[in-house]
């Protein structure tokens, strides 16, 4: 999986379970940063999601079982 691919899930994830439209979760996820897997064996990816508590917490509840399933993912 690609970090546009987990980015595109994400957003479909959020809009299926929250409501609101793809560019508004868009703007409240933002970019999905991979790392090198030599620093991050375990799990590549962040996000660092922006906007206010109730969106900063589902995306971060949204996360936290997106990296179980998706742990590592490629920049292309």
């Amino acid at each position: 999986m690609t970090a546009s691919d987990l980015q595109s899930l994400l957003i479909t994830t959020l809009v299926r379970d929250h409501g609101g439209d793809r560019r508004r979760w868009r703007l409240v996820l933002g970019e999905v940063r991979t790392y090198s897997l030599d620093t991050h064996p375990h799990c590549n990816w962040s996000v660092t999601p922006a906007g206010d508590f109730a969106d900063i917490d589902a995306v971060e509840t949204l996360v936290d079982g997106m990296r179980a399933q998706h742990p590592i993912v490629t920049t292309r």
